[in-house]
């Protein structure tokens, strides 16, 4: 267990002392409130101040300043903050004044949770408050929050901006930070603006299992796990479309859902094991009128979280959503951008050229891959503006219906927004036979080492068997959308809770550990209690360092001489 700090410490004692005054810090009843921050700072008017003349309000303490027998805090609910003003003898108005001069100035931290009562008032000073008339404690918060500051000139000190800490507890970030809310709103809305338009047409909103006994849908590495009961493994969903496309056998005609899908891959900027995939599949359609579908989707989902504009900032990129979007083949696109025309190559020939332009190749890698690889690193990132890449050969895409000209292509689409994928999209095969043939390819590859190769599905070969109408499907990346909505560049942006390697705690020192880097005996307790470790003491600046203990000195009427500056400086060497 760690070593409290110096205002843990304290905030411990505080929550003791509440509870010796009979206030109970974690009260269980329902606390009424009855208006918002935003809703007051909107809608006041100094003309008509009844409106608002007794107001109910809960949120979290995150500034305080006491001025004899006045104090102000600030008041943050989940629509922002409210400065919020305390008077002694309207809070205490009998003789005991126990509830302002103990409670609301020394036991109240910032970060703590308070429900406030009275009206809402201008200050002299020009700033909508709430003049409180009645006080409740809500929660006691034991850790102190991060404290940004803003100066006049609009610069930002002691940021709670390091990326690990900010991962690692999103709900400090979440608090201090309010950039990052309005990243995960906009989220919400880019999903909510995705099912209005699904459900504008009638398509169904569906769940399929996450636990599969076998994965498919995608050429993605599973986690696999067992369940016990039945003796079996199971798999971890790498994607929804195979049983999707089960409830189009069964007479569904548009069937969608936004499915958490897990992969078991590296970890990059745009990649998490954990992602959120949307599919839809309708019946009767091709990928040409995907195409058309996804292109209206996606400007109507911009305008949505954008306040009607197409146009957003990706980077240092101005990307526009608006309809329609260009269409490029594969091969056109590999021709242009490498010089090499490879339709009609074999699998050597494609190695050949691969290995021709530095692309890193494996025995295992068949002809789907290398085209793979080829367009992935030397044609992808051309393509800024959203771009529909068009007509796949078919050993990169075994659930995808042959292309009506082409039988070496499929009639698949990928959309490229940003040098990222976003969208992929097929005429779905509905072909038992073909299926099969195609899942007994990646079957081979499987043998050869791939192990992102696809498992041989019978049910699913089965329901085909029973017959699917021609249907066209899509899916598109949530995560790696919302990213680009919201300009991150990161995947762990845009994603509340992302995987992490696990935390290092960080054992507390001994105290032979202590006098080893030069602490007095007598300092040692008072150093582990204001900084718990060595490395935390050492990223504080030694006048830091030396103010806090001679200060937690003085606190604590210790009998030892004060330090001196040089003393903590020689800890640093």
């Amino acid at each position: 267990m760690s070593v409290l700090s110096e205002q843990e410490i304290q905030r411990r004692e505080a929550l003791q002392k509440l509870r010796e005054l009979g206030i109970n810090p974690y009260p269980a009843n329902e606390y009424p409130v009855t208006h918002t921050a935003a809703e007051i700072l909107a809608n006041f008017d100094d003309q008509k101040p009844e409106k608002f003349a007794q107001v109910s309000l809960a949120g979290r303490v995150m500034s305080k300043r006491i001025m004899g027998k006045a104090a102000f805090a600030d008041l943050k609910d989940s629509t922002g903050k409210i400065q919020v003003y305390f008077n002694r003898d309207e809070i205490c108005p009998s003789e005991d004044k126990t509830l302002y001069n103990e409670v609301i100035k020394k036991l109240t931290d910032i970060g703590d949770f308070i429900g406030v009562k009275g009206h809402v008032f201008r200050t002299q000073m020009g700033e909508i408050s709430i003049y409180v008339n009645e006080f409740t404690f809500l929660s006691k918060a034991l850790r102190p929050l991060p404290i940004v500051k803003v100066d006049a000139d609009g610069n930002v000190h002691d940021a709670f901006n390091d990326p690990e800490q900010r991962y690692r507890q999103r709900y400090v970030d979440l608090v201090v930070n309010p950039h990052v809310k309005e990243i995960f709103l906009k989220r919400t809305r880019i999903i909510q603006s995705m099912r209005e338009y699904f459900n504008s047409f009638g398509y169904l909103e569906v769940e399929t299992p996450i636990l599969q006994p076998i994965p498919g849908g995608a050429a993605a590495r599973p986690f696999v796990t067992h369940h016990n009961a039945l003796d079996i493994p199971l798999y971890l969903r790498i994607a929804n479309e195979l049983y999707l496309k089960r409830l189009i056998v069964g007479g569904f005609e548009g069937v969608y859902e936004f499915a958490k899908n897990f992969r078991n891959e590296g970890m990059d900027r745009t990649h998490n094991p954990e992602f959120t995939g949307m599919e839809i599949y309708v019946a009767y359609k091709d990928y040409h009128w995907m195409m058309r579908f996804t292109e209206n989707l996606l400007e109507h989902v911009a305008k949505s979280v954008n306040n009607g504009n197409t146009q957003v900032q990706v980077g240092d990129k101005s990307v526009d959503f608006k309809a329609p979007y260009p269409r490029v083949r594969m091969y056109d696109a590999i021709k242009q951008y490498t010089g090499f025309d490879i339709s009609g190559m074999d699998e050597e020939q494609l190695r050949g050229v691969c290995i021709q332009l530095g692309i890193e190749v494996t025995p295992e890698m068949g002809k789907g891959k290398l085209i793979d690889a080829l367009f992935g690193e030397k044609c992808e990132h051309h393509f800024v503006q959203p771009t529909f890449i068009i007509d796949y050969p078919v050993e990169m895409s075994p659930l995808c219906k042959k292309h009506r000209d082409n039988p070496e292509l499929t009639e698949r689409f990928e959309l490229i927004i940003n040098g990222k994928e976003i969208a992929n999209a097929y005429s779905e095969l509905n072909d038992p036979i073909d299926q099969r043939e195609r899942f007994e390819e990646q079957f081979k590859l499987s043998q050869r080492g791939d192990d992102e190769a696809m498992f041989i599905d019978h049910d699913f070969l089965r329901a085909l068997e029973f017959g699917m109408p021609p249907t066209a499907g899509l899916g598109i990346g949530i995560d790696r959308l919302t990213m680009m909505l919201t300009n991150q560049a990161s995947i762990q942006e845009v994603i509340f809770f992302p995987q992490m390697k696990p935390e290092q705690i960080t054992a507390a020192p001994k105290d032979e550990n202590w006098t080893e880097i030069g602490v007095p005996e007598a300092w040692i307790p008072l150093a582990k209690e204001a900084f718990g470790n060595i490395s935390t003491l050492r990223s504080l600046k030694p006048t830091q360092v030396h103010q806090q203990l001679n200060g937690l000195r003085k606190k604590k009427k210790l009998d030892i001489p004060a330090l001196q500056l040089a003393e903590v400086e020689a800890w640093y060497k």
